[in-house]
């Protein structure tokens, strides 16, 4: 399926199948590929045997990262999100398919860490962040304003640029903090378990694109990535096998949600020198407030 968003030139393709039949089969070139597949733990998808030997796994993982790698312009770049016990294998992969290791990013789960008996508790994933060849086409240096720590005493001017420790990005529990944000069943038990935040793609995309640049997502899920690049007027490619959350990503691209806007973190990022030429959302319908001062929209 290809969605055209009417507001601009901005093309949605959405493929049903199996990821590496469709990335086999693509012909696009791809400036950014958000590559976040199941983890292989056992869990209960509909179309997708999560239980794999962990040989098989790794190599269709490595796979993926080879074929994908072939689709992307010089310079694009990958971040391939894992648990973080598969922190090795994530690198190893991306090494021996011929990507070039910029980053590993720690995402800080706001959550309470997994206990065990044997090791330290777990409160992270990690985002193995790479590009094709040894310089990002894009990188642009985005700057937040985190709280203040309890020995920081002093406001900053211009907040502080974002670094490989995500700890301000909230994910999508299965309980209360899941918010409006995450798709529930009519019995109000959530529809993807592992639903991705707007806010993780909205960093991701911001950092590692610019307007008119396509994205790739070959386990696209609920189809957060198409969301968020729908919003920033990127295009997107969506691959997923299950029919279902295939309809959920149409229904997302087609009926926008509030829980979906990205205009609430704008201000998160409003000291980001080239905020305006990057984030480029359609501000025609926006209404000044808390989160777009006035003089912010008239800026864009």
């Amino acid at each position: 399926m290809s969605i055209l968003n009417g507001k601009s030139e901005t093309r949605h393709q959405i493929f049903n199948d199996a990821c590496l039949k469709i990335i086999s089969s693509l012909k696009n070139e791809f400036d950014l590929t958000f590559l976040d597949p199941p983890f292989n733990q056992q869990k209960d998808y509909a179309s997708w045997n999560d239980d794999l030997p962990e040989k098989d796994y790794w190599e269709m993982m490595r796979e993926v990262c080879l074929r994908v790698l072939r689709l992307t312009a010089d310079g694009g770049a990958i971040y391939f999100m894992q648990r973080e016990k598969n922190a090795e294998h994530t690198l190893r992969v991306l090494r021996e398919t011929g990507w070039t290791f910029q980053n590993l990013i720690v995402w800080k789960k706001m959550t309470s860490a997994v206990p065990s008996a044997m090791r330290f508790g777990k409160a992270f994933q990690i985002i193995g962040y790479a590009t094709k060849g040894n310089r990002p086409r894009v990188f642009n240096r985005l700057r937040i304003e985190p709280s203040l720590l309890k020995h920081q005493k002093h406001e900053r001017e211009n907040g502080c640029f974002v670094t490989d420790v995500w700890d301000d990005i909230r994910e999508l529990t299965s309980g209360y903090f899941a918010g409006d944000e995450a798709f529930k069943n009519t019995d109000n038990t959530r529809f993807h378990k592992q639903q991705s935040p707007i806010a993780l793609l909205l960093r991701i995309i911001l950092s590692s694109t610019r307007v008119g640049d396509s994205v790739l997502d070959p386990f696209a899920g609920t189809g957060t990535t198409a969301i968020v690049a729908n919003q920033l007027n990127r295009n997107s490619v969506s691959i997923e096998i299950n029919s279902a959350n295939v309809s959920c990503i149409e229904k997302r691209l087609s009926e926008m949600r509030e829980a979906d806007s990205i205009r609430k973190f704008y201000k998160d990022y409003i000291c980001t020198e080239n905020l305006a030429q990057i984030w480029k959302a359609d501000f025609a319908a926006a209404k000044p407030d808390d989160n777009y001062p006035m003089k912010t929209l008239f800026s864009l």
